[in-house]
């Protein structure tokens, strides 16, 4: 799968780059910058901007998906593929997308639908201080530099080609099967699995991600959970006790 990847110097979301130009990026494409001014992440949490110093990147895809809600899964599995193979970093995924670099975030996903197209949307913390992240009261980031890992000048660039080549790659298997064919990659970096987890309602040891992509839990009091919506803490990640 061939698809065009669009550089822009600045915009206010790549995700909304997409809906407002549906057609320019065929079956499969992505448009890229390292300025975007309005971007959003789940929940509509704002995503911080710092020109120049982060990946901002939406792919489009058009047609039908078997799993069109385990999206947000395959984004991050294949963030994590494309960081490994541009420069050598190990990512953790918390369930369901956060990407973790030695223990804190890397990532942001956000995955829409809008006129027939699928969209992920990812932003990627590059070159940002520690600074930067204390200054906007975001304790819990990070970005590769400020883990050490060493970028060079066309690093936005390079990762772009990556995550686009990941997709296109990963893509005609999920849009078929879902999920499935990912899980085992997935469960290989999946940092919930064993570990203590709240969600709405319950808590208990994360077992597993399912087929469908649900996180399966066993809470002592009532038994076998498989959670797909939500927010869910992890103990010793994020502060989280």
């Amino acid at each position: 799968m061939s698809a065009p990847l669009i550089r822009l110097d600045t915009v206010d979301s790549t995700n909304s780059w997409i809906k407002r130009n549906p057609g320019r990026l065929g079956e499969f494409g992505a448009v890229y910058t390292t300025s975007q001014t309005a971007g959003r992440g789940r929940l509509g949490r704002s995503w911080q901007n710092d020109a120049g110093h982060a990946l901002y990147y939406s792919c489009g895809v058009r047609g039908t998906l078997r799993q069109p809600e385990t999206l947000p899964l395959l984004a991050s599995l294949a963030v994590a593929d494309a960081v490994k193979a541009v420069f050598g970093a190990d990512c953790r995924i918390k369930w369901p997308n956060d990407l973790l670099l030695n223990g804190r975030k890397l990532t942001g996903i956000l995955c829409e639908s809008s006129g027939g197209v699928w969209i992920a949307g990812i932003g990627v913390n590059l070159a940002q201080s520690r600074e930067f992240f204390d200054a906007a009261g975001l304790p819990h980031a990070t970005s590769l530099a400020a883990e050490g890992v060493p970028l060079p000048p066309d690093a936005a660039d390079l990762l772009a080609a990556a995550l686009t080549d990941t997709f296109a790659v990963r893509l005609p298997d999920f849009a078929r099967t879902g999920f499935a064919p990912l899980r085992q990659d997935y469960l290989a970096r999946c940092i919930n699995l064993g570990r203590h987890v709240e969600y709405d309602g319950g808590a208990g040891q994360a077992l597993d991600v399912d087929p469908e992509g649900r996180l399966v839990v066993r809470d002592d009091e009532s038994g076998e959970h498989r959670i797909f919506t939500g927010e869910v803490s992890v103990r010793g990640i994020y502060g989280a006790v």
